[in-house]
């Protein structure tokens, strides 16, 4: 089934249900779609402006960079659903690294626009920093259960390796994102 053209009902309705697809990687790719379309409305938001028409060409690149990951994201959502459906080792472990790597691509788009993003829309930017650290997080999670039934161990301690260290920078990035824009929110 795909839920790209569905309604978000469906789709929390069957997550919600006793059935084996969607899951915890379907969400994860979900909520990391979250976060880039945050990211893009903050962009879209800061685009045109006046104050800001000095960083119209970074703004445009992250733009670029952030509607890519959401359209990959929600590809993403369809796809973790097929690969659980298919019973595929490789296919259940390799979609959710994907959204990992990709969350990681998503959350170093919202330093810079702490810097150069609307200030009405900062606390977005936070909040797209929180999602995709936690998507990035949750498809760690569905990495690691997939890794347990992969027979190689050489290649299983390399995705960790890769995952452990985008984690600790995914979460560096999200806690100076938050300090950041609590410091503009609060003054």
């Amino acid at each position: 089934m795909s839920y790209k053209n569905r309604t978000l009902k469906k789709y929390l309705d069957d997550l919600a249900a006793k059935l084996s697809a969607p899951g915890g990687g379907s969400a994860a790719a979900f909520n990391a779609g979250m976060g880039a379309a945050l990211i893009s409305m903050v962009v879209n938001f800061t685009l045109g402006k006046p104050k800001y028409a000095r960083y119209e060409p970074e703004l445009k690149d992250i733009l670029e960079k952030s509607e890519n990951l959401r359209n990959e994201f929600l590809n993403l959502v369809d796809l973790d659903v097929a690969a659980y459906k298919s019973r595929k080792i490789r296919d259940a472990l390799n979609v959710p690294f994907m959204t990992a790597r990709l969350c990681f691509e998503g959350i170093k788009l919202c330093p810079p626009l702490v810097k150069i993003g609307n200030i009405n829309l900062i606390s977005d930017v936070a909040v797209a920093a929180v999602f995709l650290e936690s998507a990035f997080t949750s498809a760690y999670v569905n990495v690691d259960i997939n890794l347990k039934t992969l027979n190689n161990k050489r290649l299983a301690s390399k995705i960790r390796r890769e995952l452990e260290q985008k984690e600790k920078r995914a979460r560096q990035i999200r806690l100076q994102v938050e300090d950041k824009v609590g410091k503009i929110i609060r003054g």
